[in-house]
C-alpha cells in the first residue's frame, strides 16, 4: 500500500491524511497480532466496564478509594478505545491511512487521556495518604464533594492542557509524503514531518509538560515515602499488613503506568529501534488499560467480594 496524495496549498502543504507504517514486516504473523490485540482490547474493555459499573452499584464500594478508582478505568476505557481500532486496522492491513482531522482528534483524545491518568493516579495517592497517615482526619478532609471537584479538576486540566499543544500542532505546515512510522498518531512523529518552525511548540511543552509530570511523581514519591514510614511505625504485624494491603495495588499500577511513560518518552532514543520504540508504545496504550482493572481486582478483597456477588 501506498500514501495517499497529498493536495498542495500556496504557502505550504494542506494535509488531507496521513499514512500509518505500523509494524511492517509482519507478514503472515499480522494475524496472529491481530487477533492477540482483539483478545487484549476486548478483555481490557470488559474488565474496566466491570469495574465502572461495580463502582457505580455495589454500596460497599461507594468509597473515595473506589470512586478515584471507577474514574481511572473509564479514563483507560477512552484510552483503550482511542488507540486500538485503528491500531487493529494498521495491523491487519499492514498499514493504513487516517485524515488528518481523525490524526490531530486522536492525537487529543489520546493526549488529554494520560494527562488525566496521571492526574487521577496523583490524587488517588494522596487519598492513600490521608488514610494512613492521618486516619482520623480522612473522612472529613476526603468527603464526597472534595472527590468529586478532584475528579472535575483531573479531567479538566487534562483536556485543557491537550487543547494548547494540538492547537500549535495543527497549525504546523507538514512535508514529505505524510508517513508517519508508528501505528498511531503521536506527537514525536508529527513533529517530525513538519516543515514549519516547532520551537514554539516545543518550548510550550517543555514548560507545560515536563514541569507538570515531574510534580506528579515527586509528589507519589513523596507520599509514599511517608507511607511507608507510616507502616513501619505500625506495631502490629496484622495492622501493618492491612495498611499495607490499603495501597499496594494503586503502588502497582504507579509503577506500571509511569514505568511505560517514561520508557516510552523519557528514554533516550538512541540506540532503540523504531520497532522497540513501538512496542513499548502498544505496551502503554493498549496494555496497561488491561493491567489496570486486574491489579486492583486481584490485589483487593473488596472487589472481588463484589465481583463473586455479581456472578
Amino acid at each position: 500500500m501506498f500514501p495517499p496524495q497529498m493536495t498542495s496549498a500556496v504557502n505550504g502543504t494542506t494535509v488531507q491524511s496521513f499514512f500509518l507504517l505500523g509494524f511492517q514486516g509482519l507478514h503472515d504473523l499480522r494475524f496472529l497480532c491481530f487477533f492477540a490485540l482483539v483478545m487484549i482490547y476486548g478483555s481490557s474493555m470488559v474488565w474496566n466496564l466491570l469495574m465502572v459499573a461495580l463502582v457505580s452499584t455495589t454500596r460497599q464500594l461507594h468509597h473515595p478509594m473506589y470512586y478515584f478508582l471507577g474514574h481511572l478505568a473509564a479514563c483507560d476505557i477512552v484510552l483503550t478505545s482511542t488507540i486500538s481500532p485503528l491500531a487493529l486496522q494498521v495491523v491487519l492491513h499492514d498499514g493504513d491511512a487516517i485524515s488528518a482531522v481523525g490524526c490531530f482528534v486522536q492525537f487529543y483524545v489520546f493526549g488529554s487521556s494520560s494527562v488525566i491518568e496521571c492526574l487521577l493516579l496523583t490524587v488517588m495517592s494522596y487519598d492513600r495518604y490521608l488514610a494512613i497517615c492521618k486516619p482520623l482526619q480522612y473522612s472529613t478532609t476526603m468527603n464526597f464533594h472534595v472527590c468529586h471537584w478532584l475528579v472535575v479538576f483531573c479531567w479538566v486540566l487534562g483536556f485543557m492542557i491537550t487543547l494548547i499543544v494540538v492547537i500549535l500542532l495543527s497549525d504546523l505546515s507538514f512535508c514529505g509524503d505524510h508517513t508517519i512510522d508508528h501505528f498511531f498518531c503521536d506527537f514525536a512523529p508529527l513533529l517530525q514531518l513538519s516543515c514549519s518552525d516547532t520551537s514554539l511548540l516545543e518550548t510550550v511543552v517543555l514548560v507545560i509538560a515536563t514541569p507538570e509530570t515531574f510534580l506528579e511523581m515527586v509528589f507519589i514519591i513523596s507520599t509514599y515515602i511517608c507511607i511507608l514510614v507510616a507502616i513501619l511505625r505500625i506495631s502490629s504485624p496484622t495492622g501493618r499488613q492491612k495498611a499495607y494491603s490499603t495501597c499496594s495495588s494503586h503502588l502497582s499500577v504507579v509503577c506500571t503506568y509511569y514505568g511505560t511513560l517514561i520508557a516510552t518518552y523519557v528514554s533516550p532514543s538512541q540506540g532503540q529501534s523504531f520497532t522497540i520504540k513501538k512496542i513499548i508504545s502498544l505496551l502503554y496504550t493498549v496494555v496497561t488499560p488491561l493491567f489496570n482493572p486486574f491489579i486492583y481486582s486481584l490485589k483487593n478483597q473488596e472487589i472481588r467480594a463484589a465481583i463473586r456477588k455479581w456472578i
